[in-house]
């Protein structure tokens, strides 16, 4: 007998199982249709997989598609607050939404690093003073307290503070793109080992090799047995993501998708339409590696179903983490300029995303924009949150998850509390990690060492918490010779990917490429 084929992410069985969860997270009554799918034998969604198994029968697969139609009629008790589309969004951000900058300003040069190659810190900015952290209502207040060296949860070198803020730079330099690209590949390699393991095992697994708080790659070296027997590594990252074993840039999606929207921006500019993503999707991304929401509208795309109902029809992945691991690109666009960053990243995410899940790209955009843009950490991340509805589910989390890093000199502190309030998302949900990236980088004071270390001891989408980090952070730093040669030298300047004609890419040529694609 052969064996079954078991795609994931797109069996109907399991995908009701997640609408039901996202139902009762966005206010949904949904449980007429849950007690009808429990009562005739159907099953919850896979916890941390995509595919359950055994498959449904058939009957039970056909009411799975009606139940999921009958969901997607509830009425939506939370639409006014968290909108989809760009003109209620802005709307909603009412007088926080920044001005459009509409004119380029000249580039201003980047010189090289002044300090030793590998350093944790750069120098401070010699064209503008850091701006200091904004009390909410706008007055000047001092930095916050931040934890040392040795502190539990510091997850590194005491940062310098504020980071970033050297004024006004467009466009970007080959210089910080590069930083940017490489910052996003090392916080991605750092988190792909520990990804889908719950956060206890992620400290016992660092703990176990001296290595928390957390400040170098995983290793299973020293790892005794019964621990690796009970928490074992990512599978398909245990091979390359590890101390040990790291060649180069592995594949993944985290670094898939900025690389198809630099291609985004070659083939049809920065008026690009959702259209356009899907035709590029169709041309370069192969299928099978696209996962979740990414997935779901790839085959609604492949049925006939046009944007922006890709997002939407059966995929109850639409506010989850994917299209904010898409954003990058559109915030090294537009530097200085969150207001348009964020709605080119509209444009992108609403092939696959909804509410928050939209928000999360335009948040990540935004704050790229405002770092790109010569704005310290605490500032960018304050000009993301300005992009975002402030009555929705994301921007409240990210804004009082800025509190609690401001608040606490223990990352595990802040850590605890961040999964005490948000532990009942999904782990790739959205909000809690916008939540975990920002209070890692505000706690981190833009430090990249620290910002990638917290961003991923913290759980949950570790590898793509770690990756928006370290774009951040790297592009803060502003020079590739500015990150630690301990974190940039493994990756050998090569990049595997799964986009079709640029496997064994460097990344100083991703630079090039990007500075091409940002080219009025």
């Amino acid at each position: 007998m052969t064996e079954r084929l078991r795609v994931t992410w797109v069996q109907p069985e399991d995908l009701l199982g997640h609408e039901l969860r996202q139902a009762s997270e966005d206010g949904r009554d949904a449980t007429a249709q849950a007690t009808t799918w429990h009562t005739s034998g159907g099953q919850p969604s896979p916890p941390r997989a995509g595919a359950s198994t055994p498959p449904a029968p058939p009957a039970l697969r056909a009411l799975a598609l009606t139940l999921l139609d009958e969901l997607a009629e509830l009425p939506q008790p939370l639409a006014a607050r968290e909108p989809t589309p760009l003109p209620k969004i802005t709307r909603a951000c009412g007088d926080a939404w920044p001005e459009t900058q509409r004119e380029p300003k000249p580039q201003r040069p980047v010189g090289p690093p002044t300090e030793p190659a590998g350093s944790d810190t750069h120098p401070p900015p010699t064209t503008a003073p850091r701006s200091a952290p904004h009390g909410p209502e706008g007055t000047t207040t001092a930095p916050p307290p931040r934890a040392s060296a040795g502190a539990p949860g510091s997850g590194g070198s005491p940062p310098v503070s504020g980071r970033g803020g050297a004024g006004e730079q467009t466009p970007l330099s080959t210089h910080q793109s590069h930083a940017a690209w490489l910052g996003r590949a090392v916080g991605c390699v750092l988190g792909k080992p520990v990804e889908k393991l719950p956060l206890h095992a992620i400290r016992a697994l660092a703990r176990a090799t001296g290595n928390w708080p957390l400040n170098t790659w995983f290793t299973a070296r020293g790892v005794p047995a019964d621990l690796a027997a009970a928490h074992p590594w990512n599978r398909r990252s245990a091979v390359n993501s590890l101390a040990e074993n790291i060649d180069g840039m592995p594949e993944d999606d985290d670094l898939n998708y900025p690389l198809l929207n630099v291609l985004l921006l070659q083939r049809y500019g920065r008026d690009f339409r959702t259209s356009d993503v899907a035709l590029l999707w169709l041309d370069q991304l192969p299928a099978g590696r696209t996962f979740t929401a990414e997935r779901v509208a790839y085959r609604n795309l492949l049925a006939g179903i046009e944007p922006p109902d890709t997002a939407r029809h059966h995929n109850p992945f639409r506010e989850w983490i994917g299209a904010a691991i898409r954003a990058d690109v559109h915030g090294w666009t537009h530097p200085g300029d969150p207001a348009s960053a964020a709605a080119q990243a509209h444009r992108d995410a609403a092939l696959t995303h909804t509410a928050n899940g939209v928000y999360g790209a335009m948040f990540v955009a935004g704050t790229i924009a405002a770092a790109g843009g010569g704005a310290d950490v605490h500032t960018s991340l304050r000009a993301g949150l300005s992009v975002v509805p402030p009555r929705s589910r994301l921007a409240q989390a990210v804004s009082q998850a800025i509190q609690l890093a401001h608040a606490h000199t223990d990352f595990d502190s802040v850590v605890d509390q961040l999964h005490a309030a948000h532990g009942h998302y999904h782990w790739v949900h959205a909000v809690p990690n916008a939540a975990l990236l920002a209070a890692a980088l505000t706690h981190a004071d833009g430090d990249f060492t620290g910002s990638i270390c917290r961003a991923v001891s913290g759980g949950w989408d570790t590898d793509s918490n770690g990756a928006t980090a370290g774009s951040v952070a790297g592009l803060l730093a502003g020079h590739p010779d500015r990150l630690p040669e301990r974190w940039t030298a493994p990756l050998k300047n090569r990049l595997a990917t799964s986009v079709v004609g640029f496997d064994g890419i460097g990344f100083d040529e991703l630079a090039r490429l990007t500075q091409e694609a940002l080219r009025p």
